[in-house]
């Protein structure tokens, strides 16, 4: 038996390889993506491990002769040292999950629940700040903050992290609760649970997925925001780990910029934001996916 395709007979069989071998090639193509996206990453981690005199080489040495943990030694004691940047980005990380978490859940319960007059414009309101530049509101807000002694704080600065993750977070949490049935709040009204009571016993427990999306979103923004922290922060040690890694960029060593630090700043950096990805990584997808089939 044989295939007709464009006036050419192909036989069945082989039609039929191919489709078999289709899936193959997919993966392969997969792969290849794959190494390309952590070529740099790879390329990153080797240079942190050369010598500064190699890390400065012109023309570059893509593999260390020599390993060397003195790059990631030099960023450890640089100016006020690497654990005082380190606990500034994550009290500031966990500060902005607290703070979102905390806003985002009554808010994303009531738009979904309540009889709220004008619900959905309010909820497009919200969402409008998603197409509004933060960096266009930075004047205001810091002569705001500066009158009320924010500046130069993690507090201060969590609170514009949090600004900048609200709206998404909006989305996320409302799409949840919606997504729960509504008979089991009914239920629980029955049984004479209060609004709040179901909020923590029923809905709650079970949109935990999206709030994993919403706390990993709400650190990695917080972890990698640099512009915020620039104008915010003006003493070193309140300095958060962008800002300290743009300063090591100014830095000479052999006559350039101290490269080796530099890589061996972003490794450290890129470190927390991987390992909290991987170890929520099936609740992060699930809470992407929460409430977007009805």
């Amino acid at each position: 038996m044989t295939l007709v395709a464009k006036g050419l007979v192909v036989p069945q069989d082989r039609g039929w390889r191919i489709g078999r071998g289709l899936p193959y090639l997919l993966a392969a193509v997969m792969v290849l993506i794959c190494l390309l996206m952590v070529l740099p990453l790879v390329a990153a981690f080797l240079a942190s491990l050369k010598t500064p005199a190699e890390a400065a080489a012109v023309p570059p040495t893509y593999l260390p002769h020599s390993l060397s943990l003195d790059s990631y030694q030099r960023l450890w004691a640089y100016q006020a040292g690497m654990p005082v940047y380190l606990w500034n980005s994550f009290a500031t990380a966990m500060l902005t999950i607290a703070f979102t978490l905390a806003l985002g859940i009554p808010a994303g319960f009531a738009l979904a629940r309540f009889p709220l007059p004008m619900k959905e414009g309010l909820f497009v309101l919200l969402l409008l700040a998603l197409i509004v530049p933060y960096q266009a509101l930075l004047t205001p807000t810091f002569l705001m903050f500066a009158k009320l002694g924010l500046t130069n704080s993690v507090l201060g600065l969590a609170i514009i992290h949090t600004a900048i993750q609200f709206p998404f977070s909006i989305y996320i949490l409302r799409n949840g609760f919606e997504s729960i049935p509504i008979e089991l709040e009914e239920a629980a009204v029955i049984d004479g649970c209060t609004p709040f009571q179901i909020l923590l016993r029923i809905a709650l427990p079970m949109l935990m997925p999206a709030v994993v999306t919403v706390s990993l979103f709400a650190f990695i923004t917080s972890w990698n925001e640099f512009l915020g922290a620039l104008v915010m922060m003006s003493k070193q040690d309140s300095f958060t780990l962008p800002l300290i890694l743009a300063a090591a960029r100014t830095e000479t060593s052999l006559g350039g910029t101290d490269w080796g630090m530099l890589q061996a700043g972003v490794m450290i950096s890129i470190i927390p934001c991987v390992a909290i990805y991987l170890l929520l990584q099936k609740y992060y997808v699930a809470g992407l996916t929460k409430g977007a089939v009805k």
